[in-house]
């Protein structure tokens, strides 16, 4: 099923049906995360040209980037070329920035195969790679040719990578739909984790990112409420590896502190009634996440004042009203 404009989804209940989304493209170049490779053949990619990478935070960099660049060279890819990204968020970020970037620029499409690429980073054409552990300083904006979103790669889906996605899909729910945001909290804390059971929350939230960036798609206005929790989410991921932390929190993990954070910022500035800090608290906790800081508050200071969102040295802010309605302001 597509969706309006520039953001196109498509959602199935099987891997095999991928392959129809391809019959348009005469040239298919797969960047995948290694660890999924056993999808490979399910998705009826075998005999396409593979490159596999180590899609992880620290390996999310320009030299990566190149690397799969000079592969794309060597495998003789055109102008017409497409780009298939099959994996997390790390994944798509990085293919997606290399079919930007690449011969100035060709097609690409998302497969994404973790929560949180489902619901938030494999929709909406942010790429990009990491800068000195500060999160995607170097990227463009470059809308794929789509977006497959397939519940069913949620089955061997690491508990941890699951959580993180599920820190996505509350923050997606948060910017404007309560009922779902409830619906959601009840079924993460019951531990449910059958594909099937979110195959509706998860088509939910990806279309309300992708009306979201179809109305904004270069973050002048509403799309800046999507980075909900990502301000005080990216320092902490920022400290964590700069200190090599040996079990750092994911992605999701960090951005659910950062949303309990949001919170109590809403609270003090008066945007919101006391007790939400404690609601998303006790919700958040409920689900499996993380709710406080791994590190002094204090320490973050050096990445909150250097996020990409600053603008005239003050940081686009994204506070919460109630569950369901938030604002952007200067924090």
């Amino acid at each position: 099923m597509c969706f309006k404009k520039k953001v196109k989804l498509y959602f199935s209940d099987s891997l095999g049906s991928l392959k129809r989304r391809l019959w348009p493209y005469k040239q298919v170049f797969v960047i995948y995360d290694a660890r999924v490779e056993e999808y490979l053949p399910k998705l009826g990619l075998q005999g396409k040209p593979a490159y596999a990478i180590a899609a992880t935070e620290e390996n999310k960099n320009i030299k990566t980037a190149y690397e799969a660049c000079k592969w794309l060279l060597e495998q003789g890819a055109d102008r017409e070329a497409l780009v298939l990204a099959v994996g997390g968020g790390v994944t798509t970020d990085i293919a997606g920035f290399v079919a930007g970037i690449y011969k100035r620029g060709i097609r690409y499409a998302n497969v994404p195969t973790s929560l949180v690429g489902q619901v938030d980073a494999g929709i909406g054409g942010k790429t990009g790679v990491n800068v000195s552990s500060f999160k995607n300083m170097i990227g463009l904006i470059k809308q794929p040719e789509f977006t497959w979103i397939c519940p069913a790669f949620l089955k061997t889906l690491p508990e941890k990578d699951f959580l993180s996605g599920s820190a996505e899909l509350l923050k997606t729910f948060i910017l404007e739909d309560r009922e779902a945001y409830e619906q959601a909290v009840d079924l993460l804390s019951a531990a449910n984790r059958a594909p099937a059971a979110y195959g509706k929350l998860i088509e939910k939230a990806a279309r309300i990112k992708a009306r979201i960036v179809g109305k904004d798609e270069k973050e002048n206005g509403l799309r800046r409420i999507l980075n909900l929790g990502h301000t005080y989410g990216h320092a902490i991921e920022w400290y964590q590896h700069i200190h090599a932390d040996e079990a750092p929190l994911t992605h999701g993990e960090a951005v659910a502190v950062g949303m309990v954070k949001a919170a109590a910022l809403s609270e003090k500035r008066g945007y919101a009634a006391p007790g939400l800090e404690s609601k998303l608290r006790d919700d958040f906790r409920r689900c499996g996440l993380s709710v406080d800081f791994p590190c002094p508050e204090q320490e973050l200071e050096e990445a909150v004042a250097k996020d990409k969102k600053a603008e005239g040295g003050k940081i686009n802010f994204v506070f919460i009203e109630k569950i369901g309605k938030v604002k952007v302001a200067k924090l």
